[in-house]
């Protein structure tokens, strides 16, 4: 089988989903340290750095059909889904609410991988 063949269209849209949130959760970062008198404490940035490292991870091992990959997208669908609890406490900031739609869509899909792999 080929290594594309392995690539189904749902891993391709998890794929997808972890580059776009983990990209976001940079924007994200970079935004709330701009900002003047900031809404986030340390542990608010420490939620999206690592949401943005799982995510980007996960993205990655999907690409080389890792052996681990189903494991990796039930922990980042778990991670994914704490950053957008930790977003949608402050939904009037158009950013932040940006983000959480991204975590949420991603945790889905990545729970599908998840199971899919089960």
């Amino acid at each position: 089988m080929q290594h594309a063949e392995k690539i189904n269209e749902s891993m391709r849209k998890a794929i997808e989903e972890c580059m776009s949130c983990s990209a976001l959760c940079e924007e994200t970062i970079s935004y709330c340290m701009d900002m003047p008198g900031t809404m986030m404490d340390a542990a608010d940035l420490r939620m999206m750095m690592d949401c943005a490292a799982v995510t980007r991870t996960c993205a990655d091992m999907m690409c080389r059909t890792s052996p681990w990959h189903a494991e990796l997208c039930a922990m980042c669908a778990r991670i994914c889904g704490a950053c957008a609890d930790m977003c949608e406490k402050m939904p009037r900031d158009a950013q932040l609410s940006r983000l959480a739609r991204a975590c949420r869509s991603c945790a889905q899909s990545c729970t599908s991988m998840a199971g899919a792999a089960a």
